[in-house]
Order: C-alpha cells, then sequence, then structure tokens
C-alpha cells in the first residue's frame, strides 16, 4: 500500500512538473492568434443569423477572410451567433481539449495497458505533450474544427467499422459535411472494398447537405456556385504556413507555381497511399489506414495550414506503439522511438517559420518545408501490425516490410483469437493522422 502510495505521489509530482514546464513552453514559443479563425465564424454567423446578411458575403474587417465552410457547418456553428464572445471561446477550447482527450486516450490506452503503465498517468503526460504540439495549440489558438473531425472520423475508423456497425461511415459523412477535405476517407473506404461503409458515408454527406439546402437555399447556392470556387479567401498558396505539396511547389517559383508538377506528385503520393491503406486494412490495422489517410490529407490538400497537421497525431502515436511493442533494448525500438520523438520535437518547435521570409536556396527548401517531409515519413515508413487480427501473422515487435505495424486498430485479446466476428471485442492496439 505503502509503495503504491509513493508511485502514486511521485507520479503527480511528475505531471505537475511537466505541466509547468510546458507552460514556460508555450509562453515563449506560442503565437497568440487571439482567436482568429473563431472570430471569422462569429463574425459570420453574427451578421448571418442576427444582422439579416448573407453569411457569404461576411469578410473580417481589413482582410479577405470570410466563411469558407459549407452551409452544414454554418448550421452546426449557428447556436454560436447567440453566444457572447467570450462564451463562443470557451466552448471552442472546453470542445477541442474534450474531444482531443477521447481520441489520444483511444490511442493510448492499449499501449499502457501492454507496457503496465499507469492508465491515468499515460493521459496526463500525452496531454501535457500534445498541449505543446504546434499544431494542436494553433488549433486552440486559431478556434478551429480540426480535432473535431478528426474525432468524428475516428469514431467511424476505430470503433464503427471494426465492429462492423451499420453506422460506420457517418462519422466521416459529417465531417466531409462540415468541411469537405474529410472526404478523402470515402475514398479510403472505396480502396480499401469497404463498399457499404462507403455507400453510408456518401448518404450521411449528401443529407447532411441536403438538409442545410433546405433550411439555407440562398446560403447553398451561393457556397456551391461561388464561395467554394474563391481561392482568394483561402490564402497564399506559397506561405510558409501551407504544408502541403502543393505550397513545396508554390515555394519553389511563387509567381508561377507548377500545376503540373504539383499534380504528378499528388498523383504518385495517392498511388503510394492506396498501396500502404490496401495492406495495412488487408491486415486488419485500420487505425494505421487513419494515420496514413490524415496524412496525405495533409500532403495534397492544395493548401494546409499548420494548425490542420493534428492529423498527423495518430502517426506519431503509432510509432510510440510500434516503438514499445518491440523487443526492449532492440534496434528496432530505438528507431521507433527515436523516429516519433524527432517528428514530434520538430512539431512542436515552429522551424519552418525561420524562412518565412525568404525560403529560397537548398536550406529554404529543405527547411520550408520541414513538416511536409515528416508527412511523407509517416506515409512511407510507418509500421502496419500484421500481429492485430486473427490469422494476420507474426507477434507484437516482429519486423515485417513498410507498411506493417504502427498500432492503432483494436487488437484482439489472446482469448479472443479463434471467436467470430459478432463475439470479437476490443481490447487493446488501439493505436492505430488535414
Amino acid at each position: 500500500m505503502a509503495q503504491g502510495a509513493g508511485r502514486t505521489i511521485a507520479q503527480v509530482v511528475a505531471v505537475a512538473a511537466l505541466a509547468a514546464a510546458v507552460t514556460v513552453f508555450l509562453s515563449v514559443a506560442a503565437v497568440r492568434h487571439g482567436f482568429f479563425d473563431l472570430q471569422v465564424y462569429y463574425g459570420a454567423l453574427t451578421f448571418w443569423a442576427r444582422d439579416g446578411g448573407e453569411i457569404y458575403d461576411f469578410l473580417r474587417a481589413g482582410t479577405q477572410y470570410g466563411f469558407t465552410y459549407p452551409p452544414f457547418a454554418a448550421l452546426v456553428m449557428l447556436p454560436m451567433a447567440y453566444l457572447s464572445w467570450t462564451a463562443a471561446i470557451a466552448v471552442s477550447v472546453a470542445a477541442t481539449v474534450l474531444v482531443s482527450a477521447v481520441v489520444i486516450w483511444w490511442l493510448l490506452d492499449p499501449v499502457a495497458r501492454r507496457s503496465g503503465w499507469t492508465r491515468w498517468f499515460t493521459l496526463a503526460v500525452a496531454l501535457c505533450l500534445a498541449a505543446a504540439y504546434e499544431p494542436m495549440r494553433e488549433t486552440v489558438n486559431f478556434g478551429q474544427v480540426n480535432m473535431l473531425l478528426l474525432f468524428l472520423v475516428a469514431v467511424d475508423l476505430l470503433w464503427l467499422l471494426p465492429a462492423r456497425s451499420r453506422w460506420a461511415g457517418v462519422g466521416i459523412g459529417l465531417a466531409t459535411a462540415i468541411k469537405l477535405t474529410p472526404g478523402i476517407f470515402i475514398v479510403y473506404l472505396l480502396v480499401t472494398g469497404r463498399w457499404r461503409a462507403a455507400l453510408t458515408t456518401v448518404g450521411a454527406a449528401a443529407v447532411a447537405t441536403l438538409v442545410a439546402a433546405g433550411l439555407f437555399p440562398d446560403a447553398s447556392r451561393e457556397f456551391w456556385t461561388e464561395a467554394l470556387w474563391n481561392t482568394d479567401r483561402v490564402g497564399e498558396l506559397a506561405f510558409v504556413s501551407n504544408q502541403s505539396l502543393r505550397g513545396v511547389v508554390a515555394r519553389l517559383d511563387p509567381q508561377e507555381p507548377s500545376t503540373v508538377v504539383w499534380l504528378v506528385l499528388v498523383l504518385a503520393t495517392l498511388a503510394v497511399w492506396g498501396w500502404r491503406c490496401r495492406r495495412a486494412v488487408a491486415a486488419g490495422d485500420e487505425a494505421t489506414g487513419l494515420a496514413l489517410t490524415g496524412a496525405v490529407m495533409c500532403l495534397v490538400s492544395p493548401v494546409t495550414w499548420v494548425h490542420h497537421l493534428v492529423w498527423l497525431l495518430p502517426g506519431l502515436i503509432l510509432l510510440v506503439d510500434n516503438g514499445m511493442a518491440a523487443p526492449a533494448r532492440s534496434r528496432r525500438r530505438r528507431l521507433l522511438l527515436g523516429a516519433a520523438l524527432v517528428g514530434y520535437a520538430l512539431l512542436c518547435s515552429r522551424i519552418v517559420w525561420s524562412w518565412e521570409k525568404d525560403f529560397t536556396g537548398v536550406d529554404g527548401f529543405l527547411g520550408s518545408n520541414a513538416y511536409v517531409w515528416i508527412s511523407l515519413a509517416l506515409l512511407l515508413g510507418l509500421p502496419i501490425r500484421r500481429w492485430l487480427t486473427p490469422g494476420g501473422g507474426g507477434r507484437p515487435g516482429d519486423d515485417v516490410p513498410a507498411g506493417s505495424a504502427a498500432g492503432g486498430v483494436p487488437q484482439l485479446a489472446e482469448q479472443d483469437r479463434g471467436a467470430s466476428a459478432g463475439q470479437r471485442h476490443r481490447v487493446g492496439g488501439l493505436l492505430a493522422v488535414r
């Protein structure tokens, strides 16, 4: 009893010390954006719902930025128009923190179980580290919706799809109706042969879009015919915050970025992604499918701001899961945990901003696109775990071809390995990333 109490006290002290260190780090490194994007949402919704204007006509004062999401997103956010600004901030921050904690817990809990870590301590440490992660702190400081979308997709891929639920796909459909980029997960379902879930996803997105169109026909007409195609409302492609392949190409020639080169890169990236996702799903590793698709979404989207890179979180956590599953003191464990540490450290560092004003030269090419290289590394090198499901073969820590072991679909308990699909239950390996 005394030993357990001593351990708990030590863990509490460690968490408090880590939280203090992260607070100091954020006071120095975090940029205060004043909830800029939330101000755009709040202003547009207020202008639309209370002042009688059209939501897509609104521009934040002194900027070209307006509401860029589909009308269903406006419907979901509509209650914000009737809150005070302070209450809107509180709701935004609380919602992001809550869903972030849930998603991180889904991914880390199996690792904690398998490694014998105290579960509350694991989550507390993970949340402290997440607070220092640049895409996460940018999401909070801008008042963005990224983690809410990741949560909806994760519900489908980590819970409903492995359980063969008839509702699998609804989360992806709603996320796509809120913001178009998660629609790549529909392609993921098609590429990996889950036709029913893909149809459910399309149906959910269509129903949500039609409901919004029925309620707000003028706004829907304006979005689908005009606002969607107005790229001036998005921002400058060559801006260093755009950590996509399109951003890489634009920074090579900001005046005339090559669309052909970009499309060739996108097609090659999608081909690799499709191949790797099929291998992941064949091995029963749905969470690695989530991580790979999150990474490819960041790569192929024309605009991937730094805060969108929260979609890389599953991939980083999966590296940790694979590392901890490898034999102790093995080269594989050192390599995977080292890769996770380096990727995380770079994504906390704001390193790309060192080339914000001048991204010319070799150093500019390498440094200004640092986060793109991390996305590519996860796409190409994230292992696929073949030991997650019956018939997968292998065991935790086995070396398998690239695309073979990165935790994250419900891992089956040993006693369930002979059970039917309807009897199986999820007890581990949920570890697996706009």
